[in-house]
């Protein structure tokens, strides 16, 4: 099973039984705490995500792989030079949508065993499922739940997307998979980095997330979390480029390729340019991109908290950028949220 995941293109591949999880009380904890924010899903389906056979009746196995995005070592390509200050895109965005490409091949990896196994039920995930997808990752020998709360693989590091499918099929572990230990130790890097300090040792407030904030965030973002958030546009990488788990020095090798299907198509977007977008501009320019996941509202707070910022920090002259806020906070026919944060970005500058 693991050898057909790995012929498809995944980076890593697994087997672990559909056990419940044995993080219900944290995750219980996490969620009365309100640190998942507006992302009430996570509620409403928490009692599933604790157990396999809650999301599939029956399910005896479940196979996990894992897509490389980057390489370690990855460093972004130089933005682009000009008058418009540019809004950063994380690197799992930058190519396409990874949904659809994991997906696709695990839809074939099921539609074989269907064939093999008349009886036994498959059903894939990517994401989007009420499903463990890290602790199984790391059951599964994908690596361990970091300090990030993000799984890194030995060899390969963090810049991975899971996924996977759970079957009422017993698959047996392959006998050379054993579980990877952490490897994080006493080093906090990822937590001191954080420029909105959302991060704590294996845990992680969403509300603070810059991550959160820029992709789930459907409302307006707390001002004072605001230059935390830098020129990020969409998503985040930070805890990600400074772990020593993606040096290009770990373990002294260079590990691993990045799936072809996520070649940057860009690292960033003009920030003005997103500001001037209409839903026929955001469906043609982001159909096959992750970034759909932001509403064209949200990507137009997004793109005005990063303008704010470049003009407070002197990428870009506030003159440049306040007629265009004024204009937006004047525009009736623009989405509330977006003038709103352009009235306060405007009387900020």
């Amino acid at each position: 099973m693991v050898r057909r995941c790995l012929e498809l293109g995944f980076a890593a591949a697994g087997v672990t039984d559909a056990r419940p999880t044995e993080r219900a009380a944290e995750f219980s904890r996490w969620l009365a705490a309100g640190k998942h924010g507006s992302m009430h899903y996570l509620e409403r389906h928490a009692e599933i995500k604790k157990d396999p056979a809650l999301f599939l009746p029956g399910a005896a196995s479940i196979v996990m792989v894992a897509d490389q995005y980057a390489i370690r070592g990855a460093c972004d390509e130089p933005m682009s030079e000009g008058n418009q200050p540019q809004g950063k895109i994380a690197r799992y965005a930058r190519g396409s949508d990874y949904h659809e490409v994991i997906k696709k091949r695990l839809h074939v990896i099921c539609d074989e065993l269907r064939a093999q196994f008349p009886a036994e039920q498959f059903r894939a995930f990517v994401d989007t499922a009420p499903v463990m997808e890290r602790e199984h990752a790391a059951r599964a020998g994908l690596g361990w739940i970091a300090k990030h709360t993000l799984v890194i693989h030995p060899r390969l590091g963090s810049w991975l997307l899971l996924g996977g499918f759970i079957t009422t099929l017993r698959i047996d572990a392959p006998a050379a998979q054993i579980p990877a230990e952490d490897h994080c130790g006493t080093c906090t890097r990822c937590i001191d980095a954080c420029p909105t300090s959302a991060i704590t040792p294996y845990s992680v407030d969403a509300t603070r997330c810059i991550s959160y904030l820029t992709i789930e965030q459907r409302s307006g973002i707390d001002p004072d979390l605001e230059p935390g958030i830098g020129d990020w546009l969409f998503g985040c990488d930070i805890c990600q480029e400074v772990c020593p788990h993606n040096s290009p020095r770990a373990l002294g090798v260079q590990a691993g390729s990045a799936n072809p299907a996520y070649t940057p198509r860009s690292v960033s977007l003009p920030l003005l340019e997103v500001l001037a977008w209409n839903p026929e501009d955001r469906s043609r320019d982001l159909s096959r991109s992750a970034i759909k996941r932001a509403t064209l509202a949200m990507l137009k707070r997004n793109a005005i908290i990063a303008a704010g910022n470049a003009a407070r920090s002197g990428t870009i002259h506030p003159e440049k950028l306040t007629p265009r806020l004024a204009q937006i906070a004047a525009d009736a026919g623009e989405d509330a949220m977006v003038r709103e944060q352009a009235e306060r970005t405007l009387g900020a500058l």
